[in-house]
């Protein structure tokens, strides 16, 4: 396996993996670890360049640290893309990716995300100890979508609460864009909560499932976009909210579960100059992070404990809004803000 650093301002570490033998091409980046060493999970995704791959791979570890930061995790921020097509995946793939996170040395730790399951991440264990979010049967804490999920759910109330008075969800409208691991599980608790739910997924048969078991309705990609809603709630890839999406948005608050929500950190100011509450999503959706962290405390993984900590993402929400009140900024500057003095009270 070869090995390569890519030298990156602002980052700790960005290092580079090519392995012939299993087709690895990977990329891990370590952005912050100031708070503690960098958990993020581990994506594969048929990126079109490394170069492509490289830019996703940065966003989401800066965005892990701060999500670390506000969460209090005592963790700091990094991530690890595999360019493939998953459904090429290898034990041989998984297994070299192993030893591409163990040359690091304990500095990065992986977890599951898009295109990762707990098996593949029972293959890289085998190679590095370095892995979170492994199956309950072997003392970890296993699938963290729920966690993610209900953390968001959590921040969708809080947001309802600040914009209408009352978390009460019942009659309330709202549309998500994705349903898969984490966005089915939002969509199902809306509607125990008595919401009235539009759906679109890449893959319509999720939704129809959504549809046949709880009422979500069927909806186009552009429909979620553009109706009418109370809430608009992404779930899937980042970089929706954009010069193109949001003139169109007709919604009172923004709040999902997708990283990296904003294409420019520009947007955050568009969606505040059309009065729209926007949840910084490393704020809101970062309950899958919080519960893995759990298994890193004295004593190992509680659920009671991780439960504990993500039903604190409200207070965390409610902050970033008065500070953004506060400083006449928008809310995904306002948490960059709170971020970067918990890391500066860190590094002090």
């Amino acid at each position: 396996m070869e090995i390569t650093e890519i030298p990156v301002e602002g980052y700790e570490k960005v290092v580079r993996a090519k392995d012939p033998e299993s087709g690895l091409h990977a990329i891990i980046a370590i952005h912050d670890t100031t708070l503690g060493p960098a958990l993020g999970g581990m994506r594969m995704w048929p990126y079109a360049s490394e170069e492509e791959a490289l830019t996703d791979v940065l966003r989401l570890a800066k965005g892990m640290t701060y999500k670390s930061a506000v969460a209090h995790t005592g963790l700091g921020g990094g991530k690890s893309v595999i360019i493939g097509d998953p459904n090429e995946k290898s034990e041989a793939l998984f297994l070299a990716m192993g030893r591409f996170v163990d040359s690091l040395g304990g500095r990065y730790i992986t977890a599951e995300d898009v295109n990762t399951t707990i098996p593949d991440l029972q293959i890289v264990h085998r190679e590095t100890a370095h892995v979170t979010g492994l199956a309950r049967s072997e003392g970890s804490s296993g699938n963290p979508s729920p966690y993610t999920a209900h953390g968001v759910v959590l921040g969708i109330e809080a947001c309802v609460e600040r914009v209408f008075g009352s978390k009460d969800l019942k009659g309330r409208k709202v549309a998500i864009l994705g349903v898969g691991a984490v966005g089915s599980v939002v969509a199902r608790s809306l509607r125990t909560k008595g919401a009235e739910v539009w759906a679109h997924d890449m893959r319509e048969d999720r939704v129809v499932v959504l549809h046949e078991e709880t009422g979500v309705r069927l909806a186009s990609e552009e429909e979620v976009l553009t109706m009418d809603a109370d809430v608009f709630t992404p779930c899937a890839l980042g970089g929706v909210l954009n010069d193109e999406t949001i003139p169109n948005l007709r919604c009172r608050i923004v709040a999902g579960a997708a990283n990296n929500q904003l294409l420019e950190d520009r947007h955050g100011d568009m969606l505040r100059e059309r009065n729209i509450l926007y949840a910084p999503d490393y704020v809101i959706n970062a309950g899958g992070i919080i519960n893995v962290a759990v298994e890193l405390l004295p004593g190992g993984y509680r659920e009671e404990e991780s439960y504990a900590r993500i039903d604190r993402i409200p207070k965390a929400l409610h902050e970033v809004f008065d500070l953004a009140e506060e400083q006449g900024l928008s809310t995904a500057r306002a948490a960059d803000m709170l971020a970067e003095r918990i890391l500066a009270a860190g590094r002090s």
